[in-house]
């Protein structure tokens, strides 16, 4: 059995592999709730991939001997990078594109990850990351109307609302969630001008306030990222 560790500024999401299948999942773990959760059942192999952690402190939080895959940019992939400035590439991103070329091979892809911050980036049928676009997520839009004006209460998100917002609470909420959702609807049409077959694929813990209102061709791939750090791991193994 092998594991994927996500970890975050604030929560962690783990994921339990036999192999290539995902036999279960767990999100918004604090560091604590991930640690004991791994050492109940020590696995195999694992993979860790962290903003905010030391893959040395982990290590030493789980006090015993298994195999650790540190996820950095010098780690082997899958895929090809074509990226300017590789090392300053997120892990997530990587884990994300990888897991999309793994899922659907010899297709030109778009990822879509909507986290702190919404991602768009374009691999091609070869397995190219080729770079994307990073613009602010839903909960920082929100923060953003309420931090930097002295009236605007803040809110959180909601499903998709009435174009047409009735108070200024649903004013407020409709520029986030519509703006969103037209943000994304238009920069998949673009991207679909570099390659009409193009697959959109959409992950990330906001997804599900938009993933029923885009069109069908959208596939949601929730734990995507788990994916492509397993996918990443298995490479790895495989080279040793």
């Amino acid at each position: 059995m092998n594991i994927a560790v996500d970890s975050g500024n604030t929560y962690a999401k783990i994921g339990w592999f036999e192999k290539d299948e995902l036999i279960r999942f767990q999100t918004r773990l604090l560091w604590g709730d991930l640690v004991q959760e791994i050492r109940q059942e020590m696995p195999d192999q694992i993979i860790f991939s962290s903003v905010a952690n030391r893959v040395e402190d982990f290590r030493e939080s789980l006090g015993g001997e298994v195999n650790i895959l540190d996820l950095s940019p010098k780690t082997p992939v899958p895929i090809k990078k074509e990226y300017k400035t590789p090392e300053t590439l997120g892990a997530d991103r990587v884990a994300a594109a990888v897991g999309a070329n793994w899922l659907f091979p010899d297709e030109d892809l778009v990822v879509i990850d909507m986290g702190t911050c919404i991602t768009y980036d374009f691999i091609d049928k070869s397995g190219s990351f080729e770079g994307g676009i990073i613009t602010p997520g839903v909960k920082m839009r929100f923060s953003a109307l309420h931090t930097f004006t002295k009236r605007l209460p803040l809110f959180e998100p909601v499903a998709i609302p009435d174009l047409i917002g009735k108070s200024t609470q649903e004013a407020i909420e409709s520029g986030v969630m519509n703006g969103v959702l037209a943000e994304i609807e238009g920069i998949i049409n673009q991207y679909r001008h570099i390659s009409p077959s193009l697959r959109v694929v959409l992950c990330g813990g906001d997804i599900s306030f938009f993933e029923s209102t885009l069109k069908p061709s959208i596939f949601a791939v929730p734990e995507l990222v788990l994916i492509g750090l397993n996918r990443i791991l298995r490479y790895n193994v495989a080279l040793q």
